[in-house]
């Protein structure tokens, strides 16, 4: 049974940053693709960011582009969502998903139970 924790959300001003982390009990981990997907109040679930199986491709989207980082570490089975300059509008659920797949997608198989992150303005 593939199991994903995230941690790492919390309340931080505008400006500031957190570093989200997913930890997965998945035994093909360094083979499964990963991403973090988020959900604000009353709106859609959006994806953010993807990494590939080894790490060498990733995806950000538009509107955290030079904010965001994705990364992973194989070996501690864990993936990093880095977020810098956060804006009240970053505000959300943050969702930590695996992928059957090598290669980063917007479908997910499993997925963590989220962590809340909060910007005040």
């Amino acid at each position: 049974q593939v199991q994903l924790a995230e941690s790492g959300g919390g309340l931080v001003q505008a400006g500031g940053s957190l570093r989200l982390s997913c930890a997965a009990s998945r035994r093909t981990f360094s083979s499964n693709a990963m991403g973090w997907l988020r959900q604000a109040p009353g709106k859609e679930r959006q994806f953010v960011a993807a990494i590939s199986a080894s790490g060498d491709s990733t995806f950000v989207t538009d509107s955290v582009k030079g904010r965001f980082t994705i990364s992973r570490d194989n070996a501690k089975s864990t993936v990093y969502l880095q977020m810098n300059n956060l804006k009240p509008e970053d505000t959300a659920v943050y969702y930590c998903a695996s992928r059957d797949g090598e290669t980063w997608g917007d479908l997910y198989e499993y997925w963590g139970q989220g962590t809340q992150v909060t910007v005040s303005s």
